[in-house]
């Protein structure tokens, strides 16, 4: 009788248990992780500034940098500082809380994952098709593309969140994890989660592999492109903008890629939060970490935003 209660009583929040298993390292995690926040959130509201302020960055690439750092900032926002919360006290959250923080985050790492495979495009029509490239990658082509991207992530984590919210949860109430993420969510699940699950994979799967595979494909034409061009500055140019964006590529795709498509890889619940750990906190902050440091545009822009004067060497 008192399991037939339980299984019919629907519970209304969740306790996210986080690192629960290594409580003695919390102050030193809150500590550590709150730095790297804080300097994420500042190093893309640096990026979105100096973009915004420099006329000579008034460009697609940097059009699409500054999209893809109002994307880092909001959907680390959406994760971290919750889980912030968890190393000092319980950190409870609604249901619908929950499938909210979901579909926030969910929607912004589908729209990061094509914004990511635009800023390949990109790359690819200006180097490949540099006469054509100004018509290719107007300001109307720039701003459809940048729409379909962030629209792309809310309609298909919308379709799943949906979903989600037609399941019934009744016990327990703890998810071992520092966010509502998908797979936790759906071992508690009491009513038949396999449609949702379907669902979910046969769109990853989608959201994953097509801007992926687009990716890989501008990439191998720009290095076809590049090494048919003399050894020189411009050589080195493109392949420094095209290194960037692959460090960030490789982190964020890899580790989705991982968790999403093929779960079973990861063995125990302390991996899985590891493997999450790399694209809600480390990809944000790589990506200004990355652009700044190896692009020299930035670096002048920067200059000329904190009013210091750039001293030449003499040869």
């Amino acid at each position: 009788i008192e399991m037939v209660a339980l299984e019919n009583q629907t519970i209304t929040e969740f306790v996210l248990l986080g690192f629960h298993d290594i409580a003695e390292l919390h102050l030193l995690f809150f500590i550590v992780f709150t730095v790297i926040y804080i300097s994420t959130v500042m190093g893309n509201v640096l990026i979105i500034v100096v973009v915004v302020s420099s006329q000579r960055l008034h460009i697609p690439m940097y059009f699409f940098l500054a999209n893809l750092s109002f994307l880092e900032i909001f959907y680390t926002s959406t994760v971290v500082p919750k889980m912030l919360q968890g190393f000092l006290q319980e950190a409870v959250i609604s249901v619908a809380g929950c499938l909210l923080q979901f579909f926030i985050f969910g929607s912004l790492a589908t729209a990061e994952c094509f914004m990511l495979a635009v800023m390949a495009y990109d790359r690819y029509l200006a180097i490949c098709y540099p006469l054509h490239y100004p018509l290719l990658m107007g300001p109307r082509g720039c701003l459809g593309l940048v729409l379909i991207a962030w629209l792309s992530g809310f309609m298909v984590d919308g379709l799943v969140v949906a979903l989600m919210g037609q399941l019934r949860f009744c016990g327990p109430s703890q998810i071992d994890h520092f966010y509502c993420d998908f797979m936790p969510l759906m071992g508690l699940a009491c009513s038949d989660p396999s449609i949702a699950q379907m669902t979910t994979f046969v769109l990853s799967v989608v959201c994953l592999t097509i801007p992926f595979g687009l990716i890989l494909i501008s990439y191998a034409r720009i290095v076809v492109v590049v090494l048919r061009v003399p050894a020189g500055a411009q050589r080195q140019r493109a392949i420094s903008t095209c290194s960037s964006h692959l460090a960030v590529v490789s982190t964020f795709y890899g580790t989705l890629m991982v968790l999403y498509i093929a779960p079973s890889a990861v063995h125990s619940p302390l991996l899985s939060k590891v493997f999450a750990l790399l694209y809600t906190v480390v990809t944000p902050l790589l990506n200004p970490v990355i652009y700044t440091l190896r692009n020299k545009e930035i670096h002048h822009a920067l200059q000329r935003l904190l009013c210091v004067k750039h001293i030449e060497t003499p040869d």
